[in-house]
């Protein structure tokens, strides 16, 4: 207890001293005045450091400029010890160039970002070559100049922090927590290279979701216009707005949220293989277990239109099946007897269906709502791991139910050979698959031989399998060569630094097959 409020106390001190030390700011933009407002908002000194500090215009409207001064940049690198380079990349060498003796020692912050994609070294890179005796940290790229001048403004406010500086690392974070931000220590400065195509991304871990989704939903759709339609007119085109649609939409649904809990399943067939939870996954495997997130949202999306577009057409007129059917009999008269038929109380189907298809929806509530982060930092490991792991798989089953209900009675009519065709047998294909793997691995032999290669257990191997074994280099100050039963190898191999420019190093270490939704 007297440790912590100790601790607190120094922690207090130490901000109050940063806060008075100036911090100095290379540029003169719309990106460098909206920075050097949001330091003096935040109770820092700022001098700003121009080539032509006479030439420049910036604005005199708002209030924090009466105490923000503009100098040269040899000025301004002299007076402060933590320097923001917020220029242009074309003009860093020519503006730096000359001030590399006077940079010494100093945190430089680079907040630069690259017009195109490219897999070459990052901005901040080719700065810390050209000081090799400063600490380069790579910040605050992915913050706008309106996020920097705005307290509300929406978006994400994390700024990732990369540099092969501990302590700089440490201190830019502070900066980043005092602005009001929340800092990601990114680690190495070879990160940067992330960081700086973050900005040009979209929705770079949605793609491959959602063209699945859409390449799986026009597939079902396909399929039931040729069973509807073609085949058999079943419908009119009329009704291919909502009752057809809703058809497809439930399946593809269904095939989603299979496909977020089948990839564990497969991830624990390759670690029983390998013998290691340490040998790198396939590069589909990977990607595939990097998406469950989103395709479990998606599933939830497409589950919700569903339940929507099932309440509009909940009528006997649409769902004859789901109701019993009664007649009014008017005596024969002249011509002949007239029947009315009227479908009033719901069949047991009908029942069924809804029970199994509300109790499902509310499950995939649940799983959505906790899979936001201000809700799952609430859970600890084991409770979020029962909702989004086991619960889970009840919701696929409950699903699964669901559809089975709504197939079973035109299966026991039908005949084998038609059954194998419905839309209801063909959709249940999958999720009997993935619910059976689970099973399977459920049980005690293979779950506790999984948990133990999960643990860190190896099965004894002659050979590494590990990708990564090939490389050679230097990594922070430490020299590797590749292993090959146990002997270093001489000959064909690939350099460290070489192999990072096309290998997601990541990727090296497996993933947890159990991280779910």
């Amino acid at each position: 207890m007297f440790w912590d409020l100790k601790k607190q106390v120094h922690e207090r001190t130490m901000n109050k001293e940063n806060k008075h030390r100036p911090i100095g700011i290379i540029g003169t933009g719309n990106f460098a005045q909206a920075f050097a407002c949001r330091l003096l908002q935040s109770g820092y000194d700022v001098i700003l450091g121009s080539r032509i500090p006479t030439e420049r215009m910036i604005s005199n409207t708002h209030d924090c400029w009466c105490n923000i001064s503009i100098t040269t940049v040899d000025e301004c690198i002299k007076n402060t010890n933590t320097v923001v380079v917020a220029i242009h990349n074309k003009h860093t060498r020519d503006t730096l160039s000359p001030f590399v003796e006077m940079l010494k020692d100093k945190i430089i912050i680079d907040v630069s970002n690259k017009k195109c994609l490219t897999n070459g070294p990052s901005y901040a890179e080719q700065l810390q070559k050209l000081l090799l005796h400063s600490s380069v940290v790579k910040a605050f790229n992915v913050v706008s100049a309106y996020d920097m001048e705005s307290q509300t403004s929406g978006g994400s406010h994390n700024v990732y922090i990369a540099s092969d500086d501990f302590v700089a690392r440490n201190t830019v974070a502070d900066l980043a927590r005092d602005l009001g931000f929340s800092p990601k220590d990114y680690g190495v400065l070879w990160n940067a290279r992330k960081i700086e195509k973050m900005p040009l991304q979209l929705f770079p871990d949605w793609k491959f979701p959602i063209g699945f989704t859409f390449l799986v939903f026009i597939i079902w759709y396909l399929y039931v216009i040729f069973i509807y339609f073609v085949e058999k007119t079943s419908y009119s085109w009329e009704q291919i707005f909502v009752k057809v649609t809703n058809k497809p939409l439930c399946m593809t649904a269904l095939t989603v949220l299979a496909c977020t809990y089948l990839p564990s399943s497969i991830a624990a067939m390759f670690q029983i293989y390998n013998g290691s939870k340490h040998v790198r996954f396939p590069g589909w495997l990977d990607t595939w277990l990097r998406t469950r997130k989103q395709l479990g949202l998606i599933a939830f999306t497409l589950a919700f239109v569903h339940v929507i577009m099932s309440v509009l057409i909940m009528s006997p007129t649409y769902l004859k099946s789901w109701y019993h059917e009664t007649e009014i009999v008017i005596p024969k008269n002249i011509t002949a007897e007239l029947h009315f038929p009227l479908r009033t109380w719901m069949t047991w189907k009908g029942e069924a269906a809804c029970l199994t298809g509300i109790i499902a929806f509310l499950g995939l509530c649940i799983l959505a709502v906790t899979s936001i982060k201000s809700v799952g930092d609430q859970l600890n490991w084991r409770e979020w791991r029962c909702i989004q792991s086991k619960l889970g798989h009840v919701v696929l089953l409950l699903s699964l139910c669901h559809v089975i209900v709504m197939g079973s009675p035109y299966w026991m009519k039908a005949g084998p050979l038609k059954t194998v065709r419905s839309i209801t047998f063909l959709s249940s294909v999958l999720p009997i698959i993935t619910l059976f793997l689970k099973l399977c691995f459920s049980l005690p032999i293979l779950s506790g031989y999984v948990k133990r290669i999960r643990h860190g257990w190896e099965r004894k191997s002659k050979r590494c399998k590990a990708k990564c074994s090939g490389f050679e280099g230097t990594v922070l100050g430490t020299k590797y060569r590749p292993i090959v039963n146990g002997k270093k190898e001489l000959s064909d191999f690939r350099t460290f630094e070489a192999s990072l420019e096309d290998t997601d190093i990541d990727n090296c270490q497996c993933n947890d097959a159990t991280n779910f939704v």
